[in-house]
């Protein structure tokens, strides 16, 4: 299965009117890294950046001037998702603007079906929250120590991270140690504990006179040294 772990960054809250101004993605395949990555910053027009949202990622109209429009990108943007699952945190803001800026374009919304809400997985993990991505950064041990301001790319990386983490990731790595490994791993035992308890009443012998006797006379031609010895009586 392939998915897109992706962020955006906007000129402020109102998809109606706001416009997204950076996408990062990170793409998984079965839930592994493969590596590749999309970022693009774009040009919002004669939108500007709210100073509310400048506080969060830090992005300014000034530095958005020469990038490319949305429907510049758009080619890249669908080579890049298409066949995929697009995951994101609070992921009905995210879509919310991506769908706006499709239909701006007249082109179809993303199927609901294809996207993952991960802020949904995490509120049915971890009830009790909170379920911020910096929150569970520290939650999975996860280092965002150099996450000062938002940025679409980096916090793909971390939500990448965090996703896998909520899949089980670590446990599914353990799935993949070696054969080698895992029997370096294996206790030997080197006592016998033996335990013993009286029973009540004797259990009926299962073997016939017959056979008791055939025994006896096997063992007593194996000499006085043979282990059966031992147990005769």
């Amino acid at each position: 299965m392939r998915e897109i772990v992706f962020d955006t960054e906007t000129t402020g809250l109102e998809n109606k009117f706001d416009r997204v101004i950076e996408i990062g993605g990170v793409e998984l395949l079965n839930h592994f890294p493969t590596g590749r990555t999309f970022h693009v910053y774009i040009n919002p027009g004669d939108r500007k950046v709210h100073p509310d949202a400048l506080a969060v990622h830090g992005i300014t109209d000034a530095f958005l001037k020469d990038k490319p429009s949305f429907a510049e990108i758009v080619p890249e943007l669908q080579e890049f998702f298409d066949g995929a699952k697009w995951v994101a945190h609070n992921a009905t803001f995210d879509m919310g603007f991506i769908n706006a800026e499709f239909d701006r374009l007249g082109l179809p919304p993303v199927a609901p079906d294809l996207v993952i809400d991960t802020l949904s997985l995490a509120r049915r993990k971890h009830p009790m929250g909170p379920n911020s991505l910096d929150a569970l950064c520290r939650r999975y041990g996860i280092d965002n120590s150099h996450r000062t301001k938002h940025g679409a790319l980096l916090d793909s990386e971390l939500l990448a991270e965090v996703y896998i983490e909520m899949l089980g990731g670590r446990q599914a790595a353990l799935g993949l140690t070696s054969v080698d490994t895992r029997r370096s791993q294996v206790v030997e035992v080197t006592e016998v504990i033996e335990i013993s308890y009286d029973r009540p009443r004797a259990l009926a012998p299962r073997l016939s006179p017959e056979e008791m006797e055939g025994h006896a006379k096997l063992v007593s031609g194996l000499g006085s040294k043979a282990i059966w010895s031992k147990y005769a009586n």
